[in-house]
């Protein structure tokens, strides 16, 4: 006897199983448990490595801890009061500031016209592009070095050499308040320039060729295809550029370090240094993991403001 579709229980003609459940959900869940399991090492290292030091740290901000004595003492606001008290730590974080935001605005106006250079073809192209990327290959700290004797106050100054060849006499370049810093600021545009340029120049190369015949075609002139094609094709690439920019800025320390030593006075100063030389080296860690904490508050700001601002332009460009 032919048995009917009808005569099956509902269950069977679904495709379920006796439990009720669908080996296809079965499965899809099986699937996110397991996907899930792979990210439980990141979350352990997470909370290794982040969360359980900040919580120390703000723990350790309200307290006189010294890192020397066992026995520590709650003090309240008094280590945040302090830092704002500080001229050392208001300088820095002026000049930390000043230091990111220029060295993020000069070199994005640089490395993009760089960028479209190096992207065109002409004689020894692979050797510029290297010349260019070098900066970026030492240390901060290295370049800081080498340059304090190629701008060196004393008249064995590489450049106060040249200058005194011509007859003009030595220029204070690490020793004036305001040449010192210009200086720093200088020698971290030249250093990171070439490195965001071949940034700028990978993402070009991603760039159709179609575009710009088409624009040719229409008799766009080279500025307007650069502000109409260029540009807003290169606004992801911004975005990231000015992203690794902002926070190498707001956390350099090799850099003034060894160029100026944080001088003259503290008008070099950064907040990194801050930090190293109250709560490492004067062993006040109370003071800064204080500091340590509005650091960053500040960072997370920041960095909130300019991907914001950034992501807002990329919308406008598409």
């Amino acid at each position: 006897m032919a048995i009917q579709t009808s005569d099956l229980p509902t269950r069977a003609r679904a495709g379920t199983t006796p439990g009720g459940a669908r080996p296809g959900r079965r499965r899809r869940l099986l699937e996110q448990l397991t996907t899930q399991a792979f990210l439980v090492p990141i979350a352990v290292v997470l909370v290794v490595l982040f969360l359980v030091p900040l919580a120390e740290s703000v723990y350790y901000s309200f307290t006189d801890y010294s890192g020397s004595s066992p026995t520590r003492h709650l003090v309240g606001l008094r280590n945040y009061r302090q830092i704002f008290t500080d001229p050392s730590v208001l300088t820095g974080l002026g000049f930390t500031l000043l230091y990111a935001v220029a060295t993020t605005l000069v070199v994005t106006v640089l490395a993009i016209p760089l960028a479209v250079i190096l992207n065109r073809r002409f004689p020894g192209r692979s050797l510029v592009r290297a010349a260019f990327f070098f900066p970026a290959v030492p240390s901060m700290a290295i370049l800081g070095l080498v340059w304090t004797f190629v701008l060196s106050p004393l008249s064995s100054g590489v450049i106060n050499s040249v200058l005194g060849s011509l007859g003009a006499g030595p220029v204070p370049w690490l020793s004036d308040n305001t040449l010192a810093k210009v200086s720093v600021i200088v020698v971290g545009v030249w250093a990171q320039t070439g490195w965001h340029a071949v940034l700028y120049l990978a993402y070009l190369q991603s760039v159709p060729r179609d575009y710009y015949e088409a624009a040719t075609i229409d008799g766009a002139t080279p500025r307007q295809q650069f502000f109409r094609i260029t540009l807003p094709l290169l606004a992801p690439a911004m975005t990231v550029s000015q992203f690794l920019l902002l926070i190498n800025g707001l956390r350099v320390y090799d850099l003034p370090f060894t160029l100026t030593g944080g001088g003259p006075g503290y008008d070099t100063y950064t907040i990194t240094q801050v930090l190293v030389q109250r709560g490492i080296a004067e062993g006040d860690y109370g003071l800064g993991a204080a500091l340590g904490v509005i650091f960053l508050i500040a960072v997370a700001a920041v960095l909130s403001l300019q991907l914001s601002v950034t992501r807002r332009l990329e919308r406008r460009f598409r």
